[in-house]
């Protein structure tokens, strides 16, 4: 089973959380810097994903880390 992180928008900044967790993992004023710090968080799980959202919450990318249990086919 994969280690789920996402970046999401949260009261004017933005959280990293683990997916299952009640708490964010940690918080920053930019998107970029919430993001580089989960790819950080996801490259060291193995297997590991990363879900970016988007300011209206929806998702925009979606990337995963080591051996994917649940490969796209073709």
């Amino acid at each position: 089973k994969r280690t789920v992180y996402h970046v999401t928008p949260d009261k004017g900044d933005w959280k990293v959380q683990k997916q299952g967790s009640e708490r964010a993992t940690a918080r920053f004023d930019t998107k970029k810097e919430a993001v580089d710090r989960a790819r950080e968080l996801t490259q060291t799980q193995n297997p590991a994903q990363l879900k970016i959202h988007k300011q209206d919450g929806t998702i925009q990318e979606e990337r995963t880390y080591g051996q994917d249990p649940y490969p796209p086919k073709g």
